[in-house]
């Protein structure tokens, strides 16, 4: 059967993968959102059910002060004896490991590792654990050129047993990242990406007889790489890890983009699966590339309409904040999501707005969001926004003004606001709908839930990654209330639902 890229839509970059029995957990990076490291469950690599996060706690990690695409970054998940790791580097802070049982519980507070050096990895293997990661990273490294470390380390503490050996330099394509071992049959594989995460990524691998090295490069290196497709259709496509599925077939979940406004995209890095096939003992991506459509024993299912209606307290897994969820502030329950203005703002660099979204999950698709808002003072503010950093968002809003409410649609492009709209209304509830589509987003808004007003129809090219700075995130949307006065009125969000416009699967 065929299935389609991405297996897991929207801002997903850095996979990880692992196996327990018959059960497949996958994680990406998350960076200045909270919840942290997303846990992704599925039966058969294609379907994905989003189950839980790891970092859910501050006490684990403080985002707070985080700026746009620092904080979690490049995870990986392994999977030993009845207890299931992740490690990853938080910013500058160097790199930690936490754990837990049950990947759908509680996660443990932070250890943090005696070695620097980014895009961490575990591989244990022989009842010991080995750790690997480049080199020269976060916090100076080992090294003054690039390379990969590695050395045994207990998990429980996080300190290393013996010595800190580099063991390979990779091909010399620059920017080697995301390292990550394997013990199969007689041999030892390193992947490893290189290129730097844009259109030159690619994977390249080598292997040896042990951990330590020394590592022959593959021939045929790189493994995978689109940097030479002229088709298109996927870019940016590198940092894998290797799996084997039951049936005794291999595959590499990757990150990669979709081109869509100009060759960009506002939906960051998403986790596309490739199958493997070995060649002379190595593993390579099948094409040596990744494509939308591959072969799998697998049906993919189509994916729906997303409502939720805040009859219960408590939050999907996929509901994310930036830096933080501030006490107080957002609350839900008895159908309602209220929205209270924090001190912070969505345009602020740091501190925790009131603003909570999903990711969007597809080029095309619609929100819609059914608000009730009655502001008091000038300053007031709240409605839907299409955010991918302080200095890049979109809002569809009701604001307070000159003692009178206004439909107010604007964007924020860098250093300048610009208003794209501006009508007068009045109090009580409204619906704002936003539609992603052919390379723009357009915002309406209805009094009444029958009859749409066409507010602006904008162009997507500014909430795209490259252009936002090489932004390593992606566009979320989501709901929001701010307000330059202490005793700011409440927001009442009613619902909140999302649709995928062109399903990408057959």
């Amino acid at each position: 059967m065929i299935y389609k890229n991405p297996v897991i839509g929207g801002f997903n970059p850095d996979p990880s993968i692992c196996k327990a029995g018959e059960d497949y957990y996958l994680v990406t990076s998350t960076f200045e959102y909270f919840p942290g490291i997303p846990i992704y469950h599925s039966r058969d690599l294609v379907n994905w059910e989003h189950i839980a996060n790891a970092v859910t706690r501050r006490s684990q990690l403080p985002l707070e002060t985080t700026s746009s695409s620092a904080g979690i970054w490049a995870p990986t998940i392994r999977y030993y004896n009845g207890r299931y790791y992740i490690t990853a580097t938080f910013g500058d802070s160097g790199n930690f490991i936490i754990s837990a049982t049950d990947p759908r519980g509680e996660w443990s507070d932070a250890v943090w590792t005696d070695m620097d050096g980014i895009d961490p990895s575990i591989l244990f293997d022989s009842r010991k654990m080995y750790y690997c990661a480049n080199d020269c990273g976060s916090r100076g490294g080992l090294y003054d050129t690039e390379g990969i470390s590695v050395a045994e380390m207990d998990p429980e503490t996080g300190k290393v047993k013996g010595e800190i050996n580099r063991v390979w330099e990779g091909t010399g394509g620059g920017w080697i990242e995301a390292p990550h071992i394997y013990h199969i049959g007689e041999w030892y594989y390193i992947l490893a990406a290189e290129g730097g995460t844009g259109v030159r990524h690619t994977e390249v691998c080598g292997r040896s007889r042990s951990v330590w090295g020394p590592y022959e490069s593959c021939p045929y290196n790189p493994i995978l790489t689109n940097r030479n497709d002229t088709t298109k259709q996927a870019n940016c496509c590198g940092h894998a890890d290797l799996i084997e599925d039951s049936y005794g077939s291999w595959w590499l979940v990757h990150l990669g983009t979709r081109p869509y406004v100009g060759g960009k995209t506002p939906l960051g890095r998403e986790t596309f699966l490739t199958p493997v096939e070995w060649i002379d003992g190595w593993p390579l991506a099948k094409g040596k590339k990744a494509f939308i459509e591959n072969e799998i024993n697998a049906k993919q299912n189509k994916a729906g309409i997303k409502e939720y209606d805040f009859r219960s307290a408590d939050w999907e897994p996929e509901w994310l904040s930036v830096r933080g969820r501030r006490e107080g502030c957002i609350s839900r329950g008895a159908g309602k999501l209220i929205l209270r203005p924090s001190e912070d703002k969505m345009n602020d660099a740091e501190g925790v707005p009131s603003f909570i979204a999903l990711r969007q999950p597809d080029i095309e698709c619609v929100f819609e969001t059914e608000l009730d808002f009655s502001p008091k003072e000038n300053g007031d503010e709240a409605g839907m926004a299409a955010y991918l950093t302080p200095f890049n968002n979109y809002r569809i809003c009701k604001r307070r003004e000159n003692g009178r409410n206004y439909i107010i649609v604007k964007r924020r492009i860098d250093d300048i606001i610009q208003e794209d709209y501006r009508a007068e209304v009045g109090d009580g509830r409204l619906i704002f709908r936003m539609v992603s589509s052919d390379g723009k987003y357009e915002f309406l808004y209805s009094l009444n839930g029958s009859e749409y007003k066409k507010a602006a129809v904008v162009t997507a090219k500014y909430l795209t990654t490259d252009v936002a700075d090489r932004c390593l995130t992606g566009t979320v949307i989501g709901v929001y209330a701010e307000s330059d006065n202490e005793a700011a009125a409440e927001a009442a969000v009613y619902s909140f639902r999302s649709r995928i416009i062109q399903i990408h699967t057959e």
